[in-house]
């Protein structure tokens, strides 16, 4: 019998995942039925998705549109709840579009049940979306 990782190991695991641009991997975290908010989300872009398929579809491209290098800051908090933790972190890249450099800070909301993500909310800066080359959702502003 495998333990399932603990939410804040699968939430690192997750993260190299996502540097090794591997996002099929990535998303196969994700409960069928998890939740992506993003309760920051501007005009033209999803505030919710449900469901793993939404979630994959969602990031299917994310790769060629933000060439992620590095996570130089991750901070995660345990909350009361186990399955919970809340994390505070940078991402840092460059746009593929304009080749211009992408420096990002995140604080989400993660629940992990079972060793899949099951809910997650992406607090993230919302006027980093206006940047040439940064939407990646197929957003309609």
């Amino acid at each position: 019998m495998t333990i399932p990782m603990t939410a804040a190991e699968l939430y690192r695991h997750g993260l190299s995942l996502l540097l090794a641009k591997d996002i099929t991997a990535w998303v196969d975290l994700w409960d069928a039925d998890g939740v992506l908010e993003f309760p920051f989300a501007p005009e033209g872009w999803p505030p919710r998705l449900e469901g793993r398929a939404a979630v994959a579809a969602y990031m299917r491209h994310y790769p060629d549109h933000v060439d992620l290098h590095d996570f130089p800051e991750v901070t995660i908090h345990q909350t009361t709840v186990p399955e919970t933790i809340v994390v505070e972190m940078r991402g840092v890249g460059r746009l593929v579009k304009t080749d211009t450099p992408y420096d990002m800070t995140y604080i989400a909301v993660v629940t992990v049940v079972d060793g899949l993500i099951t809910s997650y909310r992406d607090y993230w800066n919302p006027l980093a979306a206006s940047q040439p080359g940064a939407d990646f959702t197929g957003a309609t502003r």
